[in-house]
């Protein structure tokens, strides 16, 4: 029995000893490699993918026309500038927004149910009118800018 313990005393502290031989290991070269290709891949995935700036337009060209001076365009302009003008606002300006666009100054006149005398106001500021190209960022609040009061 005595010879038993000591055996196995023996055997505990053995596992406990440092191990002479030296530790090798073995390097996954294959995986280091396809590691290093599926970064690379995804690097230049991301790379490409990146949508280029866009060319927007920061500033329209017709800006002044909408209403910032005496002159109005008659494709773009909210039916608030016509405010400057006496007698267009509310309904001359309400016709004329609603039955755009026109290709000329001249193509008012040809706005279904125009009276007479909305004819003659029309002809007191059309030398303030001008008739841009429509521009879709403008057009669509041409009735109604969302101003409340």
């Amino acid at each position: 029995m005595k010879l038993a313990i000591l055996a196995t005393v023996a055997a505990t502290a053995a596992a406990f000893a440092p191990n002479s031989s030296p530790s090798t290991s073995t390097a996954l070269n294959a995986e280091a490699g396809r590691r290093e290709f599926f970064s690379k891949a995804a690097l230049t995935a991301a790379t490409l993918a990146a949508p280029a700036a866009a060319n927007a337009v920061i500033d329209y060209e017709n800006v002044g026309y909408l209403g910032g001076s005496n002159i109005v365009d008659v494709n773009n302009a909210n039916v608030r500038a016509y405010l400057k003008m006496p007698g267009m606002y509310p309904a001359v300006a309400g016709k004329v927004v609603s039955n755009g666009p026109y290709a000329s100054v001249g193509d008012l006149y040809k706005i279904p149910g125009l009276t007479s005398r909305e004819a003659d106001v029309l002809k007191k500021y059309e030398s303030r009118f001008v008739a841009k190209t429509p521009s879709p960022d403008y057009v669509i609040d041409r009735i109604n800018n969302g101003l409340y009061r």
